[in-house]
């Protein structure tokens, strides 16, 4: 059931028009028949694009909230580290290696660490995922969810469509003051 749902999430993906404000990874690059080789693929693509949004928005930028209600774009780099070591030490089977709630960093120098080392440990679990271990059984729990049965390559795919999502939202505070998101930088140079 569970591979049929995130079978389900790959191909409507794929019914998704491709575009510059999104990514410059292709279908074509992505899939595969192994769904761990695509759980990486997929982590390449939209770790890049965090990591480099992360390092080329100006520090003075970084308080910036399109309205009071949300996050400001330095709170959203933290919540995406603070997801990032939380989902990826479950798919684990571990406890998360961060004790410090990296949402409330104020610093751009300690927020890019911090979002690059949340990435680096994910990196090693997607590394380490196989198709044979990739349905091995996890269990979600903590940051105000209830232990949730699962599998390990269900969780790392979670973890994909939750960094995809706020990248969604790091391209609007980006164009909004003006820069142009990572992503779209990339296709817009010219091709060699």
């Amino acid at each position: 059931m569970v591979r049929g749902m995130i079978l389900s999430f790959i191909l409507a993906s794929l019914t998704t028009p491709a575009s510059a404000q999104t990514t410059d990874a292709g279908a074509d690059a992505s899939l595969s028949p192994s769904l761990a080789a695509v759980a990486k693929s997929m982590h390449a693509t939209i770790r890049r694009n965090i990591a480099e949004a992360a390092e080329t928005m100006p520090a003075e930028d970084y308080p910036f909230k399109p309205t009071p209600q949300v996050r400001s774009f330095g709170e959203v780099l933290g919540h995406i580290a603070n997801a990032n070591f939380f989902f990826c030490s479950q798919a684990n089977g571990m406890s998360s290696p961060s004790t410090t709630n990296l949402e409330k960093l104020t610093e751009k120098a300690a927020i890019v660490k911090a979002v690059l080392d949340s990435l680096a440990y994910c990196d090693t679990v997607y590394e380490t995922t196989t198709d044979s271990n990739f349905n091995q059984p996890a269990t979600v729990a903590g940051l105000g969810n209830r232990p949730t049965p699962t599998i390990r390559g269900a969780v790392l795919m979670f973890n994909t469509a939750h960094n995809n999502e706020h990248y969604g939202n790091i391209v609007v505070y980006m164009r909004l003051k003006g820069h142009v998101p990572p992503s779209t930088a990339r296709t817009q140079q010219p091709k060699k």
